[in-house]
């Protein structure tokens, strides 16, 4: 299926809708025509691909769930072949106020003891939320990828708290660390602690564009 779905993007079905013949397709793919057309119906299904049928032929474009599959896929091939993999990469966001749930979960001391442990500050009691552009999500794919510095999860006697896996960061030369919760529901997101308030001391509002440099 991923054999197929690099040759749609050969094809620019990764930048725009391409129209697609099952018989071209098959001979990019050494596969029989109800091959091909079998694998691009799993495509379809699995949300990999929109397709549209018509008279005139069936027309395709890659979704975003199978540019990120492809990018995934890259990412694996880039650290086989390259002799060192970049030490940092740089993230780029728009600062939004959240619902104050990091401001708790910062505070834990579960998640605060290890944090000054294993990240060495103390943290401020809050996170600086940034929201990803979509030109940016490749490159949160790519710390997903990474494995990060563990701050484990535990239990309280109401209930259990999650894994975080942490990068060490920094913003305008103020350290800090992006920390990725194991379970969140967000995937255009990332969170970033500090020893300080990172708003108060760089001056920054709701809907600054700020970069962040990660090391990985």
């Amino acid at each position: 299926m991923l054999e197929t779905l690099k040759q749609l993007a050969l094809m620019n079905a990764i930048r725009e809708v391409i129209r697609v013949n099952s018989r071209e397709l098959a001979k990019r793919i050494n596969q029989s025509h109800q091959t091909a057309a079998r694998k691009l119906k799993e495509l379809e299904d699995e949300g990999l691909i929109e397709r549209r049928i018509t008279k005139d032929g069936q027309y395709i474009i890659i979704t975003e769930k199978g540019k990120n599959l492809l990018y995934k896929e890259y990412i694996d091939y880039k650290r086989i072949f390259e002799e060192k993999s970049p030490k940092t990469i740089v993230i780029k966001g728009s600062i939004f106020t959240g619902i104050g749930e990091g401001r708790y979960y910062v505070s834990l001391d579960g998640y605060r003891k290890q944090f000054i442990e294993k990240l060495g500050f103390d943290p401020y009691p809050g996170t600086l939320n940034l929201k990803l552009s979509k030109d940016q999500l490749p490159l949160k794919l790519e710390l997903d990828k990474k494995e990060g510095i563990t701050i484990n999860g535990f239990k309280s006697e109401s209930r259990t708290f999650g894994a975080v896996k942490a990068f060490k960061c920094k913003i305008r030369n103020l350290e800090g660390a992006v920390v990725l919760p194991e379970r969140t529901h967000y995937s255009n997101v990332i969170e970033i602690i500090a020893p300080v308030s990172l708003r108060k001391e760089l001056g920054l509002k709701d809907g600054d564009i700020v970069e962040v440099e990660i090391m990985i």
